[in-house]
């Protein structure tokens, strides 16, 4: 059983009858790709219910072969803490039908290892947790006071700090990999589930996964709220690197826009219409001034190649990885100044809270 301390168990909410039908049809698609994808289809489907009780997100009953979701989990927290429960439920269900295991606790030795299988907190609340360790944490802290410097008014100074802030990040990775210390993973979904993924978004996904040091993939997820699906941004890695990668992320996309803003302003452009290829345009530059930063730091002998073990547990939670070539904007006038305005971008800490993350600053 998955559960919350009441402190922090959501406020119920209420779906329509349609919507609530169509979210348990979604809930046993996700059952069913869930079942095929780890345990190769030998679980046997169960009855999905959804329950309105405060508290617990989901639970398993072996004896009635029913497994709950919690309708106030559907409807206040994203889709991935959802299928996240979803799998939490499923761990239960094959520790006790598959592997016959009823002598236990419920969060015991196997269903311990049946989580690590499905690259799942097992943790009781079954919402993942992402705490970092005192080194990570004080990695993100110096990763943070250099960002603060990079807000300086002076150009280069400003410069300056954003790339001794990127040659801190690959130091610690470096140093890290090397150790051959032991290095815990989380995952976050990032931005808002949309329908259709742009290409500033996917620019945004490259970044990220070529120079933040997680992994990123665009994965689908329900709405349940207007009973329809979408994507969602998912990346992998250290607890610090997915608290950077999240921070940039949201950076990114309010920087974008704001310059797409000031670019209006200056040229009287009274629509929206090249606002798109603009913004395509702003990530291209941005990618291309990260690409000659990394070939300054591969000229002091920093070269990554890249993390085994996040590799390992990517695969864990992603076993079955599609991937899709997609066709760019077009190169207009419009890109072509949004890619100057990128290549113009300083990455640095702000004072207020970003708009397109989840409100997560650095500390």
């Amino acid at each position: 059983m998955a559960t919350l301390p009441p402190s922090e168990a959501p406020s119920e909410s209420e779906l329509t009858a349609a919507l609530q039908a169509a979210l348990v049809r979604e809930l046993r698609a996700a059952w069913r790709q869930l079942n095929e994808t780890y345990f190769h289809g030998g679980l046997t489907a169960p009855a999905i219910e959804l329950r309105a009780r405060r508290g617990t997100l989901g639970a398993w009953h072996q004896d009635t072969r029913t497994l709950e979701i919690s309708l106030s989990l559907v409807v206040t927290q994203p889709w991935g803490a959802v299928i996240e429960v979803l799998k939490h439920e499923m761990a239960h269900q094959y520790v006790q039908e598959i592997l016959g295991e009823v002598s236990e606790t419920p969060h015991g030795r196997a269903f311990r290892e049946a989580c690590a299988r499905l690259g799942v907190d097992a943790r009781a609340s079954g919402l993942p947790v992402n705490v970092s360790s005192t080194s990570e944490h004080k990695m993100v802290e110096r990763i943070s006071r250099l960002l603060a410097l990079a807000e300086s008014p002076n150009r280069h100074e400003a410069e300056a700090a954003m790339g001794a802030a990127q040659r801190l990040m690959l130091k610690h990775n470096l140093e890290v990999a090397t150790s051959q210390a032991t290095r815990e993973y989380s995952f976050a979904h990032l931005g808002v589930p949309t329908g259709r993924v742009l290409e500033k978004d996917r620019l945004v996904a490259m970044i990220l996964s070529k120079h933040f040091f997680v992994d990123a993939i665009w994965i689908p997820v329900y709405r349940p709220r207007v009973g329809k699906r979408g994507s969602i941004l998912e990346i992998c890695g250290t607890r610090s690197n997915v608290a950077i990668a999240e921070y940039v992320h949201g950076f990114l996309h309010e920087t974008a826009e704001r310059l797409w803003q000031e670019h209006r302003r200056a040229l009287g452009i009274s629509s929206d219409r090249d606002r798109r290829t603009y913004l395509a345009g702003v990530m291209a530059g941005f990618a291309e001034k990260l690409a000659r930063q990394d070939t300054r730091a591969r000229s002091e002998g920093l070269v990554w190649i890249g993390d085994g073990d996040l590799a390992d547990y990517f695969k864990r939670r992603h076993p079955h990885v599609r991937h899709v070539r997609y066709a760019g904007q077009r190169r207009t006038e419009a890109w072509a100044k949004g890619r100057e305005a990128g290549r113009s971008i300083v990455l640095y800490r702000p004072v207020a809270t970003t708009v397109a993350s989840r409100g997560r600053l650095l500390p």
